[in-house]
């Protein structure tokens, strides 16, 4: 056998061992698990959000009160001895007669000695029998324990609460019922036949299903449709990309669902009984809401988190349904380059792609908020609207003398005053006469408010000299030479990463990253089509929040869109936002390890809940007869315990779902403690969850 796994013949006397052929390339992936047809027909059913609802199974909402198998055991032994003893006496005629008395009553006396009168009182005494073994079995609950047996012994899979469809049926989805309702029944026959044969998987299904529901949308799509499915058959209404899967996948999905498995919830007292032992995952409901994650580092935010989630969205991507864009720095796990559609590796002269300083803006007001919130929105003192004003006196001239907004190097000139690209730029300016007379007002206003008490200028200056450096050079072009992504894209089904330089320029990278952010907020908010769920995540939102941009992550919810921020502590984030912070996100994350100042704030975000307490007082028994004396002190010599009586008091109190010192000390590594809030106002409360991590 070869090591290939190929078995091959060698001819006799001879030295060429022939090869066989290379077996043709698969069509598609190999699949591990169920087909595509037995994953659709399993039933999916949520009772709150986060459920995995796959297969899922709805529990009661509280606990049932279970006896003790081995209190059901003695129960049972006392009660058949119980009714042994009486069956015995009344047998043997300790007790009297008088079970015996309607026997005679309603019996004649002519069938004394008879055989009637031996069935007669055989049928009594069964009857008697049948009573006490009624009697005693319900005092012992014997069905009870029957029934446990019995269980234990034939352990059933637990049934979904709706039933699957059939194969073949009318409601069989792999039979695409919704199209031949529509009376497309030749496309559905092809797609039938194309999940029959193993051509079709599950990208392509929730394409295909997306694509459909847009038909509906837009009828005149329906032609177009349907002979896209006649051509291409499972490939059909592919992603621009041509991609129909990612090279690999580190995670589970449900792309039925939208969904990717985070973990399993712990069957413990902290967490509600109804979602013990559950699967847990997110998808675009409760991703809405936007996330915030914090932990130490190695507690596994990138592998066990943010790269389950981008990959999740990835595939959504794929089918039609998503936008997403990855920050992290350069070296990030967050996926292979072959599972996007744009790699930004800022710093790398390598890179493809380049990014667009102004986000895609075309107005100059717009372009110089933006960055004026990543520039100067963490420096404490500098008013960020004044900024945006400076650089607006500079970016609206520049773009009316040129046609476009300066690059960096050009961009720090201005700010500095540098005589010779000021006066370049009246020049320009001056040559259009009154067609350009306000934003010659502008430079003179810019002018004279340079070096002015309270000038932003200096501060931005020293901000664009982060990127103004060789490692960036030929980066953040803006004359058209190169290919800058926008996050103005996020109208399409896109999937970008972007690696930061965080290595050797940490506050370049935090910069960028507050840019991205900003920008998101806004181009998240201005898409004129909102069908798509667009969605960023940082790997590390270290020093990137500002007051403004978590603002704009509260709003992110109407515009269908959210954010993945994750945190080594909360100390990375400036004190006045920690509570402005926690409170725009409506799912928070705490991974084992967090110091208890972090758990505090969780604490008080997630608040208090009424509990039931149970106090038990022992007190001592003092005996006033002798004979009991004697006995208390006889059994305290044996036991060595005086005796006493339990007083319990059961009251309702108020207490933290989770508190600081919980968070941080009871919080097992490879769990964390998730809250889920969805998009429609549902709540999860504080769940402990061991992670699953990726493979």
């Amino acid at each position: 056998m070869d090591t290939d796994g190929t078995h091959e013949t060698r001819p006799a006397r001879t030295g060429h061992i022939p090869r066989p052929a290379a077996p043709p390339k698969p069509s598609h992936a190999p699949t591990a698990g169920p087909t595509l047809g037995d994953w659709l027909r399993v039933p999916r059913s949520s009772d709150g959000p986060g459920v995995w609802t796959y297969g899922h199974v709805p529990r009661a909402a509280e606990e049932p009160e279970v006896t003790p198998t081995r209190q059901l055991v003695s129960g049972a032994l006392i009660a058949l001895l119980a009714g042994l003893l009486l069956w015995s006496l009344l047998w043997n005629g300790y007790l009297g007669g008088f079970w015996l008395w309607p026997l005679y009553m309603f019996t004649p006396d002519s069938w004394a000695g008879t055989f009637p009168s031996v069935v007669a009182s055989y049928v009594w005494y069964g009857i008697v029998v049948g009573a006490l073994v009624f009697g005693f079995g319900r005092l012992g609950r014997w069905p009870e324990l029957l029934g446990r047996l019995l269980r234990s012994r034939a352990v059933r899979p637990p049934q979904s609460a709706e039933p699957a469809p059939q194969a073949g049926g009318e409601d069989d989805p792999v039979r695409w019922p919704q199209l031949r309702g529509a009376g497309l029944s030749e496309v559905a026959d092809r797609l039938e036949g194309e999940a029959g044969g193993g051509r079709m998987n599950d990208v392509d299904y929730a394409r295909i299903h997306r694509a459909w529901d847009s038909v509906r949308v837009d009828p005149s799509r329906m032609r177009a449709f349907a002979d896209s499915v006649r051509d291409k058959g499972a490939g059909a209404c592919v992603h621009p990309s041509g991609d129909r899967d990612l090279p690999v996948r580190a995670a589970r999905h449900d792309l039925l669902a939208r969904q990717v498995l985070l973990g399993t919830v712990e069957d413990g007292v902290r967490n509600p009984y109804a979602r013990r032992g559950t699967s847990l995952a997110l998808d675009p409901g409760v991703l809405g809401t936007s996330l915030l994650a914090v932990g130490p580092s190695g507690t596994g935010k990138t592998q066990r988190l943010v790269r389950p989630v981008v990959e999740s969205l990835a595939l959504q991507a794929l089918a039609g349904q998503a936008a997403v864009v990855a920050v992290g720095a350069a070296g990030a796990q967050l996926g292979p380059d072959a599972a996007y559609d744009v790699v930004v590796r800022i710093g790398d002269p390598g890179s493809v792609y380049d990014l667009d300083l102004y986000g895609g803006a075309t107005d100059p007001d717009e372009a110089a908020t933006l960055l004026a919130e990543a520039f100067v929105g963490d420096v404490p003192g500098i008013d960020v609207r004044r900024a945006a004003t400076a650089l607006a006196q500079l970016l609206g001239p520049f773009r009316a003398a040129y046609g476009r907004f300066p690059a960096v190097p050009e961009l720090r000139e201005l700010l500095d005053q540098v005589p010779a690209a000021f006066d370049a730029l009246r020049r320009e300016l001056a040559a259009d006469g009154a067609a350009r007379h306000a934003m010659l007002r502008e430079l003179d206003a810019r002018t004279r408010q340079h070096g002015a008490h309270g000038d932003p200028g200096p501060a931005l200056a020293d901000r664009v000299a982060l990127l103004d450096r060789p490692a960036f050079a030929g980066f953040f072009d803006t004359t058209g030479q190169g290919r800058p992504f926008s996050l103005r894209a996020l109208e399409h089904p896109i999937r970008v990463r972007v690696d930061l330089p965080e290595r050797g320029h940490a506050d370049a990278s935090r910069m960028l990253a507050r840019l991205l952010l900003a920008q998101f907020n806004a181009a998240a908010a201005a898409r004129a089509d909102r069908s798509l769920f667009a969605f960023l995540a940082f790997d590390d939102a270290s020093h990137t929040l500002t007051a403004e941009t978590v603002r704009g992550v509260q709003r992110l919810r109407s515009a269908h869109a959210g954010v993945l921020l994750t945190l080594r502590t909360l100390d990375d984030v400036p004190e006045a936002l920690r509570t402005p912070l926690l409170g725009a996100v409506g799912c928070r994350m705490a991974f084992a390890g967090v110091t208890t100042w972090d758990g505090k704030r969780f604490a008080e975000a997630w608040g208090t809940e009424w509990v039931e307490t149970r106090d038990v007082t022992h007190r001592t028994v003092f005996a006033d007869q002798p004979l009991t004396r004697a006995i208390h002190a006889f059994r305290k010599l044996v036991t060595g315990k005086a005796v006493t009586t339990d007083a319990v008091t059961v009251r309702q109190v108020e207490r933290e779902r989770w508190s600081a010192s919980d968070l941080a000390h009871a919080v097992p590594p490879g769990h964390a403690v998730l809250s889920l809030t969805s998009v429609s106002g549902e709540r999860a409360a504080p769940l402990l969850v061991r992670l699953a991590g990726t493979a």
